[in-house]
Formats: structure tokens, C-alpha cells, sequence
């Protein structure tokens, strides 16, 4: 598919050539998160100030998941309680924290005009599959258990994420189907990354390895993944599951030049294919990545108001 960037996408895919900054398959997983954390400061826009933002430590059987809590100044209430969404930040499984997307989860607050808990679940290599996933199943319900606690209503528990925070989304509103909880209102994928096989073209087009670049992909593959068989595990691979009937409404969202986008609007087509609600949203000339950029790229805001708007649509 052919692929023409955007103007301003292409602007800042110069700058980051320009300036040398070196490939992460290069560097230790330490020294990319330590690289992907001071990218942010160039990125992200500014902060929306909010009332309420709160550290929280989730109890897991391995210890605590640190998490945090946004809530806006004029959050939606019902009965006194507000909807919200669990947020998986993205970063291949192996790079990015609450910090690196803690700018879009107070952005997601203020347009949903919800709670945003973002989640810190274990990274790769030192947690290698099914720990991240593992975190996010346990992170949803302990926000669901508590949700009156947390100010929240439980009827309206959303999840969402990007990239591999969109994987982890869609896991876990499989996993929430099939029996460990609880019902979900919907699901936010942001060019999520749902099949570990590959093998769609958008993984070998030249214009899609963009920053996400084809040999970075297999990089934080093979840090997370123990090993080929894990492909095939629906908890790695979302779209290996053998039905998506009854999955929460959702909304995908897809970039031109990336390599994950023909498996997002594969696995849109499919939720629709099983009767599940689908938004779909495709930004044909912006990279993967772009939706934490809005200093630079004004689509990341435009996106970030969109899925504001569309939860809001689902009460």
C-alpha cells in the first residue's frame, strides 16, 4: 500500500534521522527505556493540570504493580461515581512507564471526562510473557473490585492502550469474557499489536518501517516472547483466539506507515465480523507512534479528542 507521510510527520521522522540517535536493537533494554524517556520531553505536549492525580500500588502475587490515577475537574458522575479507563502505556513490552504516557492519560481524563488508571505492569527481558499480560488481567480487577473506593463506576470500566498497551487491552477483554472479569464497557486500541506471526504485508512494505522499524519489532519480540510457541498463545497473540463473540465494544485506531496496521484493520474487520460495536479511525500519512506526540503533530490531539468523544458515547 502506498504510503505518503503527512507534512509534519515527515518533518519530525527528518529531525529524528538527523539527529543520530542510535536504533534501539543497538542499546540494552535499560539504555532504551533511559532513551524513550527523554524523547517524551521533545513529543509530548503540555501537561493538562488536573485536580486529582494519585499514585497507587495494586496487589499482585508478585508484589505491587505500581499504577496511577487522573481524574479530571469535571469528570462524568453518576450517583456520585465516574466511568473510567484502564490504560496500558506502549513501548514494545520492554520500554516506556506511567511517565512516558502520563501527558495522554491526563489528556484521555479531560476528553472522556473520566478516571484514567494507567497501568506499570512488568517489562521485558527480565519479565518474559505472560508477565505483562498476567499484570494487566490483574490490574482490572482489582480496579473493578475496588472501583467505589477509586470513585468509579463499575458498570462503566473501560480498558485501552497503545501498541503493545493495545495488545494487552485486547487480552484482556478476552480473558474478561471468558470468565475473569469484569464486563467492560469497551476497549481502546491504539495501532495495537495483535498477531506475533508477522506475516502481514504491512510488516515488509519499506514505507512502514518508520521509527517503529521492521528490525525493532523483532527486537522487542524476542525480548518479551520465551520462544516461537508463544506466537500461537491468544494471551501474546490476541487475534489467535478462537472467537471474538462477545468481546466490548471497540475502537481501533490504525497509522499509514506502520507496520501493525494491516493486523489493526484485520482485526477490526473481525470484531464486526462477530458482532462486536467497531470505530474505526485511520491516519493514513502519520507513523506509528505519533498518538504521544501532540507537541508536533496536531492528529495525536485530534485522535486523543476522538476517543474522548467516542467514550463518552458508550455512557
Amino acid at each position: 500500500m502506498p504510503v505518503v507521510l503527512d507534512p509534519d510527520a515527515a518533518a519530525v521522522y527528518r529531525a529524528f534521522l538527523e539527529a543520530g540517535r542510535p536504533a534501539y536493537e543497538t542499546l540494552t533494554a535499560p539504555e532504551a527505556r533511559a532513551d524513550y524517556a527523554r524523547a517524551r520531553f521533545a513529543t509530548n505536549p503540555e501537561p493538562p493540570d488536573l485536580p486529582r492525580v494519585t499514585e497507587l500500588a495494586i496487589p499482585a502475587p508478585h508484589g505491587a504493580i505500581p499504577a496511577r490515577l487522573y481524574a479530571p475537574k469535571e469528570p462524568r458522575r453518576h450517583d456520585g461515581l465516574s466511568p473510567a479507563l484502564v490504560f496500558f502505556h506502549g513501548g514494545g513490552w520492554v520500554i516506556g512507564d506511567l511517565d512516558s504516557h502520563d501527558v495522554v492519560c491526563r489528556q484521555l481524563a479531560v476528553e472522556g471526562a473520566l478516571i484514567v488508571i494507567s497501568v506499570d505492569y512488568r517489562l521485558a527481558p527480565e519479565h518474559k510473557f505472560p508477565a505483562a499480560a498476567d499484570d494487566a488481567i490483574a490490574a482490572t480487577q482489582w480496579v473493578a473490585a475496588n472501583a467505589r473506593e477509586l470513585g468509579i463506576d463499575a458498570a462503566c470500566l473501560s480498558i485501552g492502550g497503545d501498541s503493545a498497551g493495545g495488545n494487552l487491552a485486547a487480552v484482556v477483554a478476552l480473558a474478561a469474557r471468558d470468565g475473569d472479569g469484569p464486563a467492560l464497557a469497551g476497549q481502546v486500541l491504539i495501532y495495537p499489536a495483535v498477531d506475533f506471526a508477522m506475516t502481514h504485508g504491512s510488516h515488509s512494505e519499506p514505507e512502514t518501517s518508520v521509527l517503529l522499524t521492521h528490525s525493532v519489532i523483532r527486537w522487542f519480540r524476542d525480548h518479551y516472547l520465551n520462544g516461537a510457541a508463544d506466537i500461537h498463545d491468544w494471551r501474546a497473540s490476541p487475534a489467535r483466539a478462537a472467537s471474538l463473540i462477545g468481546l466490548p465494544p471497540a475502537y481501533v485506531l490504525t497509522a499509514g506507515a506502520d507496520p501493525l496496521r494491516d493486523e489493526g484493520a484485520e482485526y477490526a474487520e473481525r470484531l464486526r465480523q462477530a458482532g462486536v460495536s467497531v470505530a474505526t479511525r485511520h491516519y493514513p500519512g502519520q507513523f506509528h507512534g505519533f498518538f504521544t506526540m501532540g507537541k508536533l503533530l496536531p492528529q495525536a490531539n485530534i485522535a486523543v479528542r476522538e476517543i474522548g468523544s467516542w467514550l463518552k458515547g458508550l455512557g
